[in-house]
């Protein structure tokens, strides 16, 4: 049975963790109240963000450097102190990430009853490649039914084909094979609901409406300030994010009842929406003695009913 995992993201992207590494809280940060490659960031406002978070300033450099490495930001000029931008693939990829983020679990997609197999076998020798393909196969939103046959929800079989060919072609033995499929006893004890741990997923997200139920009322009654907002609206989607990634999304039919996401996405769309000026007011009040045109580039995502837009009432 697969537990509730970490995604495999986009190699150059750092993963999620938990505490969140200063690069993965900086990503987050920037993801959420910057939206243009046009802005230039100096490091010292880059500091003093991530000094709300308790990051320390050699922490923050070497953020700074690891997202240069990974394409997400890049230096503007040669300058002493130097100053940054994001790239516009940074860009694009954070629209499409909150897009993802902020409509997950809005609308479950409509059901088909269509699941994509992929089954391999590999000689006793291919070790390394089999823990290769089993990374490859997560990665890809699979799940283990059996020891050598993993599945996913939908009909889109292509990429885990590509996958599996370019990891196995060269494996000397190794056989695999793409289906699609579907069962007919889809929501029987031996169906694909077993491949999934989602007593520990729904846990989890009870855990995630437990944990901000406070932040939730406060938010509400307006009683958090500016700074608390910022650091309490951050570690709410720096949580969220990592269910729009780690849940399959099975129909209604294939989950335990009564089922806890509805509730955890309501907490969270609530501070989220709730605390957006207020953390983007205190982003604004630390980095503009380091960067005077703070204002007018600091934004942040707001969830609607339909799909999020960045607020740009400043």
């Amino acid at each position: 049975m697969v537990n509730v995992h970490e995604p495999a993201d986009d190699v150059r992207v750092p993963r999620a963790q938990v505490g969140s590494s200063p690069q993965h809280l900086l990503a987050t940060v920037l993801g959420e109240y910057l939206d243009s490659s046009d802005a230039d960031l100096p490091s010292a406002a880059v500091i003093a963000i991530l000094r709300e978070f308790g990051i320390s300033e050699p922490s923050a450099r070497s953020a700074l450097s690891r997202l240069v490495k990974r394409g997400l930001i890049a230096t503007r000029g040669n300058g002493r102190p130097p100053v940054y931008h994001l790239t516009p693939w940074a860009i694009a990829r954070h629209r499409s990430r909150m897009r993802h983020f902020l409509t997950f679990g809005a609308h479950p997609p409509p059901w088909t009853g269509a699941w994509v197999q992929a089954s391999f076998s590999i000689p006793n020798s291919g070790q390394a490649a089999r823990h290769a393909v089993r990374r490859s196969l997560g990665a890809l939103g699979f799940v283990g039914l059996y020891d050598s046959v993993w599945i996913r929800p939908g009909s889109d079989a292509a990429p885990v084909r590509e996958a599996l060919g370019d990891l196995l072609q060269h494996v000397a033995g190794a056989r695999w094979s793409v289906l699609h499929v579907r069962f007919d006893e889809e929501s029987g004890p031996h169906g694909p609901a077993c491949a999934y741990d989602l007593t520990s997923l729904a846990s989890a997200y009870s855990d995630f409406v437990e944990r901000y139920a406070d932040l939730r009322v406060a938010a509400r009654d307006g009683t958090l300030d500016p700074a608390g907002a910022l650091v309490g609206r951050t570690s709410a989607m720096d949580s969220w994010r990592r269910f729009a990634d780690i849940d399959p999304d099975l129909p209604e039919h294939l989950l335990p009842q009564p089922w806890p996401r509805q509730r955890a996405r309501e907490t969270f769309l609530d501070i989220h929406s709730t605390l957006g000026s207020l953390a983007q007011a205190r982003l604004v009040e630390v980095a503009t003695p380091h960067w005077p045109d703070a204002a007018s580039w600091l934004t942040h995502f707001q969830a609607s009913t339909d799909e999020p837009t960045t607020d740009r009432s400043h």
